[in-house]
């Protein structure tokens, strides 16, 4: 078993998300790409003490982008939608 800091990434704080998080008390992390949805539950609720209720997850090919003549891609990346049991909540930061 991987240590939680590895499998977790960075939260996903878009308008998308922060809604999700206050009418579905949901929470999106950029994870691993290779991590499976029982690390993903053990790493969130090691790092901020809170119980999973369910694990959702989507992978995306990184973008193509140019600069100038040469092409490249961007890596692709793994989001994890971690449904929160009711009563749990994570205080990520927000606004200013």
């Amino acid at each position: 078993m991987r240590d939680p800091r590895d499998v977790l990434i960075r939260p996903v704080m878009t308008e998308k998300t922060m809604r999700e998080k206050e009418e579905r008390n949901t929470v999106a992390f950029r994870v691993r790409p290779d991590a499976n949805k029982v690390e993903i539950r053990a790493a969130v609720e090691a790092v901020f003490n809170v119980k999973v209720a369910a694990v959702r997850t989507a992978s995306y090919e990184g973008k193509l982008k140019r600069m100038g003549r040469f092409a490249g891609r961007r890596p692709d990346w793994k989001k994890a939608v971690v449904t929160l049991a009711p009563g749990h909540k994570i205080d990520l930061v927000e606004g200013a």
